[in-house]
């Protein structure tokens, strides 16, 4: 399985970006995606997760009311719509994938709920 982000860019505060993560390989089912950032000296952070066969997501209280998560099943693609963005929404925004069930919602808020990782799409928001 190989995630592939894209979208990321350079916006200037109360500015929007779509960040798209593309799933590909022979087999993927995903049971969950998510988003993930780290700013320079920072550790990676929770953003937001989709589950894949459900209408459920979940959001950082930071970005929660400002970003929305979403996916087209039939494209294996998952899509982040940021909106009034602020600069210390700077970082590389990682996507990432869970496909095997048996967790809880709040594990798939951490880093370790995920078995694939994308390589990271930089976003920068300008003061």
């Amino acid at each position: 399985v190989q995630l592939q982000a894209s979208g990321g860019g350079l916006v200037q505060t109360g500015g929007s970006l779509r960040l798209s993560c593309a799933a590909s390989g022979r087999t993927f089912e995903a049971y969950a995606m998510g988003w993930f950032r780290q700013a320079p000296g920072k550790e990676r952070e929770f953003v937001a997760f989709t589950l894949w066969s459900r209408s459920r997501a979940e959001y950082a209280d930071s970005v929660n009311g400002r970003f929305t998560i979403s996916r087209d099943n039939a494209k294996n693609t998952a899509y982040l719509q940021m909106s009034s963005l602020k600069p210390e929404d700077t970082a590389i925004y990682y996507c990432a994938a869970r496909t095997s069930s048996g967790t809880t919602l709040y594990r798939l808020r951490t880093v370790g709920a995920y078995n694939y990782w994308g390589q990271g799409t930089l976003v920068t928001v300008s003061s």
